[in-house]
C-alpha cells in the first residue's frame, strides 16, 4: 500500500486571517472533485512559526508560503500529475 500524501494547512490565527480559511475549502473541494481523498492525509495544524510568510501549508514536510487560491491549485495539480496552471 502506498503511503498517503500528508497535507497540513496552518490554522494559526495569522495564516487563517490571511486566507487559509478560504484555502481549507479550496483544497477540500479539489481533493473531492478529483477523487483524491483516499490518497491524502489532509488536516489542520497549529502555527508553523513563519507567520510573516503566510498563508502556509506543508506537503510531506515541504513548506509552501504566501499562498493564494491559484498557487494552491497549481501545487495540487503538479503534485497529482494534472496539467498545472502558471504560478
Amino acid at each position: 500500500m502506498e503511503q498517503k500524501v500528508d497535507i497540513q494547512i496552518c490554522l494559526g490565527s495569522s495564516c487563517f486571517s490571511r486566507g487559509n480559511k478560504r484555502l481549507v475549502k479550496v483544497i477540500e473541494q479539489y481533493l473531492t472533485e478529483n477523487n483524491l481523498r483516499h490518497l491524502v492525509n489532509y488536516h489542520g495544524a497549529h502555527c508553523f512559526s513563519s507567520c510573516e510568510k503566510g498563508p502556509l501549508i506543508h506537503i510531506d514536510g515541504k513548506e509552501y508560503q504566501e499562498l493564494d487560491e491559484e498557487k494552491v491549485l497549481a501545487i495540487l495539480k503538479d503534485l497529482f500529475g494534472h496539467n498545472s496552471s502558471n504560478l
